[in-house]
């Protein structure tokens, strides 16, 4: 059986971001699946997921370790930072990452940003 909507999965250690997320990638349309750390996701596996929305600041493997993490072991799957963090915002190694957001967030931007990234990852590029 073909699924039907994409997968959204949500990185964060704040209960009420998840919750937000949740409610907001499920009213447009996505599967949201939240985890509380970055070893909850990956014990749970990347192989259903068609996006990945982590926060960078997180105990334990933080966004960027994440992101190395899942682009190793599924380069194509679109991985979007955030952070409310703003000396983590300008860093290096945030500049230039598409889809990178910092909290407080745009939620329309977020989802116009999320369809733009998995139209792209479906079309192979």
């Amino acid at each position: 059986m073909e699924k039907t909507r994409p997968i959204v999965a949500v990185v964060d250690d704040d209960p009420r971001l998840l919750e937000s997320l949740e409610e907001l990638l499920e009213s447009a349309g996505y599967a949201a699946c939240c985890f509380r750390s970055a070893e909850h996701l990956l014990a749970c596996g990347l192989s259903n997921l068609d996006l990945l929305i982590t926060d960078i600041g997180m105990p334990g493997t933080n966004g960027f370790e994440l992101r190395d993490i899942v682009n190793k072991a599924r380069p194509e799957l679109p991985v979007f930072l955030v952070t409310g963090r703003h000396e983590i915002a300008d860093q290096g190694r945030a500049k230039g990452v598409d889809g990178f957001f910092r909290k407080p967030f745009d939620a329309p931007a977020l989802l116009i940003a999320i369809g733009e990234a998995l139209q792209k990852s479906r079309n192979g590029g």
